[in-house]
């Protein structure tokens, strides 16, 4: 081959280089502060993608605008699954405006099958302490304050922990089920934090009560609302815990030294299982992710 020949080979593979480089800077360049949520290729090895949601309830342009977000994700990345996160009806629990403040927000996601599973905030009691909200076929609480449900390897565990809630049965019957789970991921949720760096701040109570108990029972994300906001933690003794109450209205968040992200922007979560960990991100109604991180099993 001739030099001439050569030289013209090696500079065309340059250029080819380039150009693909090129490409995939672009394609993977950031958008303003964040990425834009865009669909994803299906990984072999996903077992569940869920969203997360809380303090929801409101029937006004910020639940609208959180839910026309979650509907653009699930158009790109389809999940079947929400964790409604309590506060589900503003102000009083009112059954009578479930319409309003749930069906007509979610109506794209419900029509294609997206299953709410919710808890009981403090707002939600206020009305028969809760009662019709806990019988309510939408809210997929079978009649139980507190309960359990399975998707493959991943087992969750709803709570009830308002002031009123049947703590000792309740403690028992957690503690119960944990011990007895063969589930590779545990997730707990309720509507109340643990830690915060929020205007409630964190529950010295509950750190008392509940840390003890997903370190020994290998809990690796509880996930709450209350605080009008979002904030994830780093793990602690093996546990993330994840605040995702801006579904509707925002107040300020500071952070904390176990914060890893915080934010009071209208939002809300999303999470994709494997077997050796869970992928979380925060999308904002401009449906710019803003956050990532990455849970690790053990």
């Amino acid at each position: 081959m001739s030099l001439k020949r050569r030289q013209f080979l090696f500079l065309s593979s340059l250029s080819a280089f380039g150009a693909g480089l090129f490409s995939w800077k672009f394609a993977h360049q950031k958008f303003g502060s964040a990425d834009v949520a865009v669909a994803t290729p299906p990984k072999k090895d996903l077992l569940l993608r869920f969203v997360s949601v809380a303090d929801t309830g409101t029937g006004a342009k910020g639940q609208y605008a959180v839910a026309k977000a979650m509907t653009f994700y699930h158009k790109q990345n389809p999940y079947d699954l929400v964790v409604l996160a309590g506060d589900n009806i503003y102000n009083n629990g009112e059954i009578e405006k479930i319409n309003a403040v749930f069906e007509r927000p979610y109506q794209d996601l419900l029509k294609q099958g997206v299953k709410f599973q919710a808890c009981l905030g403090n707002h939600d009691i206020r009305t028969d302490n809760g009662d019709p909200q806990v019988r309510y076929p939408g809210f997929n609480m079978n009649g139980k304050r507190y309960y359990t449900f399975r998707r493959k390897d991943i087992q969750f565990f709803a709570l009830d922990t308002n002031n009123n809630a049947d703590w000792k049965n309740q403690l028992f019957w957690l503690e119960k089920e944990l011990s007895s789970s063969n589930a590779r991921w545990k997730i707990v949720f309720g509507h109340h934090p643990i830690y915060s760096s929020g205007v409630y701040g964190s529950n010295e109570a509950f750190i008392k009560t509940f840390t003890p108990m997903f370190k020994k029972y290998g809990v690796q994300l509880y996930i709450n609302g209350h605080e009008h906001s979002y904030e994830r933690t780093r793990a602690i003794d093996g546990t993330t815990y994840l605040i995702c109450g801006a579904g509707a209205g925002n107040r300020p968040v500071g952070r904390s030294q176990w914060t890893e992200y915080s934010t009071s922007d209208l939002s809300f979560a999303t999470y994709e299982v494997y077997p050796d960990r869970i992928e979380v991100s925060a999308i904002a109604t401009n449906n710019r992710v803003f956050d990532k991180g990455v849970i690790r099993r053990g």
